[in-house]
């Protein structure tokens, strides 16, 4: 019969479980290990209770160790937010204005636009188009077109307004003619010849 030494049987129990350890690290890989230093400390507990609870010899002799399976928790991260991207709206494009094509001639009269006007002619022009008030008292009097230049129209279609001329003591020589229907037109030489404005 086997005598048992009771003083070094604690710590060759302890030794044993020791190795084993080892041993199943080894054995079970990195994944092993990895789970050791990644447990939490009530996996570790538990592990460690079920190791020291083990029976150390069975009836071979031979220590078994049982091993507990261990629950890893779900990661409770929350994917991070995905950055939206906004494409800019395309700015609507400013309509283009087609420049308007004075002609050369119109009723037979020779064209000039506003901005090549004396400065005077686009004043009296302005008030025109504001109704006034005008600087003389004859301004927007019939003009009757005896001299048949402008286009034969009624009797009271026509009507001028004095363009002033700087240095002359009365109305001068320069007039505006409106028609009725918009047309403006203008003399120089107190209508003896007329050019059309065009706007």
């Amino acid at each position: 019969m086997r005598r048992v030494n009771t003083h070094r049987q604690p710590y060759t129990n302890v030794l044993r479980l020791l190795v084993l350890t080892i041993v199943s690290l080894l054995l079970t890989g990195c994944s092993g290990l990895v789970n050791i230093v990644t447990a939490t400390p009530n996996e570790v507990q538990s592990t460690v209770i079920a190791v020291t609870n083990a029976p150390a010899e069975n009836e071979t002799g031979n220590v078994s160790v049982t091993k507990t399976a261990t629950r890893r928790p779900r990661s409770t991260a929350t994917p991070a937010a995905t950055n939206r991207v906004t494409t800019p709206t395309a700015k609507s494009a400013k309509p283009t204005r087609t420049p308007t094509v004075v002609p050369s001639t119109v009723d037979g009269l020779k064209t000039i636009s506003p901005v090549n006007l004396p400065p005077e002619a686009q004043q009296t022009l302005a008030l025109i188009d504001s109704g006034g008030p005008f600087p003389y008292s004859r301004d927007g009097i019939v003009f009757q077109n005896r001299e048949g230049i402008l286009p034969n129209k009624s009797a009271s279609y026509y009507h001028e307004y004095t363009v002033v001329t700087p240095g002359s003591a009365d109305r001068g020589a320069r007039r505006l003619i409106a028609g009725s229907k918009g047309e403006i037109y203008y003399t120089d030489d107190h209508y003896v010849t007329f050019m059309r404005v065009i706007r």
